[in-house]
C-alpha cells in the first residue's frame, strides 16, 4: 500500500513526536508498505537544526527499504514566543504544501497527518482529496488549546475563532486517532464522529527497552552508591513537563542521603532549570542521551518521576510513560484522578496531585523504603507494556485500522 506521512517532526529527533512518527513509518514501511515522508529537518528538542541538514533547502533521501523522507525548509525561532511558535508552524505548512501536492499524483492509498502540528493538515487533507486517498489524521496532543493554557496564546476572540477552526478541519478528515481515550473523547467533544474516532497509542519497543539485571553504566559515571535511591526524569525539558516540582521535591528530601534525583534531557527551560537546582547536591542534570544508551539510561532509575502541569491534563499525554513501564520500574506521576495519566499509572506506580511537592516528596519517600513495593509496581509495568504498548501490539493495529479505513 502507497503511504504518505505528513509530520513536522521526524527521525532523528531521539524524543516526542518525531521519535513516535519515525517508528511509525519504519513499521509500517516493515510491515510491506511503500511509505513516503513529508517533514522538517530534525531541530528537536534543542531547536537547532542538527548538523548535516539545512533549513533552507529540500532534500530527498531513502532512509530504508519502502522509506523515502522529503525534508522541507523551516524557520526556527531563536526566541519562542506564542507568535514566533504560530509562524515557526506556518513556515513547515507553506514549504511542505508543494510537496505534499507532488505527491498527490503519486496516488497514495491514505494520506496521515500528524498533529502537532495541526497547521499541516489542510495541506494533507487536500493532498489527499487530489489524490483520491483517504485521509487520517492523528492527534499527539491537543496543541492550540496547551496554548491557549499556558499563555502562549491569548484572547477570547482568538480563542473562539481558532476553536471553530479546529472543529471544521477535524470533521473533514476520514480517519482521527489519538493516543488515550481521553483525549478519543476530547475529540468526539469537538463534534468528530464516534465512528472514525480510533485510539492509536504511542509504541515502545520493549525488545530495546527491558528491565537490567547488572547496575546500569550511569550509577559509576554519577559517582552513585549501590544503596542510594535514584529518581529519575528522562525525557525533554520545556514548561509543559512542569519539573521544577521535581526540584522543589528534591529540596524537601535533601537530608534523606539515600535519595538522589537525575534530570536526562535537554530543551528549552534545561537552563532555567539548572539555575532553580543550584546548590542542591542529591540532583543531576545530564544531557539527552544516545539511542544505545536509552536503555542504560531508564535502568538508572528505581524510581521514575513523571511530573505534569495541571492544565495540560488530558490535552496532552506523556509517551515517555511507555519506556518508563518497560524498564520494569515503578513511576511517580503527578495527575488528578480519572486522568489518562492516573489511569495508566495506577497499580503500576503512585499517582499524587499534580504540581503538588509535597505529595511526591511523599510518595518518593515511601517507594524508596520498601523494595518489595517497587518490584511489584514494575513488573505490573512492565507486564502492561509487553501486552499493550509493544511495537508489535501496535504494529498489529495499525493494521486493522487501514483495512477499516480502505473499506469505510
Amino acid at each position: 500500500m502507497r503511504i504518505v506521512l505528513c509530520s513536522l517532526n521526524f527521525s532523528p529527533e531521539p524524543t516526542g513526536i518525531g521519535k513516535y512518527s519515525g517508528d511509525l513509518a519504519l513499521e509500517l514501511a516493515e510491515s510491506g508498505h511503500t511509505v513516503r515522508v513529508v517533514c522538517a529537518p530534525p531541530h528537536y528538542p534543542d531547536w537547532v537544526i542538527s548538523s548535516g541538514y539545512s533549513a533552507c533547502r529540500y532534500s530527498k533521501a531513502s532512509v530504508a527499504d519502502r522509506l523515502t523522507v522529503f525534508r522541507c525548509p523551516i524557520w526556527i525561532p531563536s526566541k519562542r514566543t506564542g507568535l514566533r511558535r504560530l509562524l515557526h508552524l506556518a513556515s513547515f505548512s507553506l514549504t511542505s504544501f508543494p510537496v505534499l501536492i507532488g505527491l498527490a499524483f503519486w496516488r497514495p492509498k491514505v494520506v496521515i497527518c500528524i498533529a502537532p502540528a495541526l497547521l499541516s493538515a489542510p495541506g494533507a487533507l487536500f493532498a489527499a482529496r487530489l489524490g483520491g486517498s483517504r485521509a487520517w489524521l492523528h492527534v499527539q496532543d491537543f496543541e492550540l488549546e496547551v496554548a491557549f493554557r499556558m499563555g502562549l496564546l491569548r484572547g477570547s476572540a482568538l480563542r473562539h475563532l481558532v476553536s471553530m477552526a479546529e472543529r471544521f478541519l477535524l470533521k473533514r478528515f476520514d480517519w482521527v486517532s489519538t493516543i488515550s481515550h481521553q483525549m478519543a473523547r476530547r475529540l468526539v467533544e469537538k463534534g468528530v464522529s464516534p465512528r472514525i474516532v480510533k485510539l492509536m497509542p504511542n509504541a515502545v519497543d520493549t525488545d530495546l527497552i527491558f528491565p537490567m539485571q547488572a547496575p546500569s553504566l550511569f550509577r559509576k559515571n554519577l559517582a552513585l552508591t549501590h544503596g542510594q535511591i535514584v529518581c529519575l526524569f528522562a525525557g525533554t525539558i520545556n514548561r509543559k513537563q512542569g519539573l521544577s516540582v521535581v526540584i522543589d521535591a528534591a529540596r524537601q528530601l535533601l537530608s534523606c542521603s539515600e535519595i538522589h534525583f537525575v534530570i536526562a534531557g535537554s530543551g528549552d527551560f534545561k537552563s532555567e532549570l539548572a539555575e532553580l537546582a543550584r546548590g542542591l547536591k542529591n540532583v543531576s542534570l545530564i544531557d539527552l542521551q544516545p539511542a544505545a544508551l536509552v536503555n542504560e539510561l531508564l535502568n538508572l532509575a528505581d524510581i521514575h518521576v513523571l511530573p505534569q502541569l495541571r492544565d495540560a491534563a488530558d490535552l496532552v499525554f506523556p509517551s515517555k510513560l511507555a519506556g518508563m513501564l518497560a524498564s520494569g520500574r515503578p513511576v511517580v506521576a503527578g495527575a488528578d484522578p480519572g486522568t489518562a495519566l492516573a489511569e495508566l499509572v495506577e497499580g503500576r506506580g503512585i499517582v499524587v496531585r499534580p504540581e503538588d511537592a509535597t505529595a511526591l516528596a511523599g510518595a518518593i519517600l515511601m517507594l524508596s523504603r520498601s523494595q518489595e513495593m517497587r518490584a511489584a509496581l514494575g513488573h505490573c509495568g512492565r507486564r502492561y507494556a509487553e501486552e499493550n504498548l509493544s511495537r508489535r501490539v501496535v504494529a498489529k493495529q495499525v493494521e486493522r485500522d487501514l483495512k477499516l479505513l480502505l473499506q469505510s
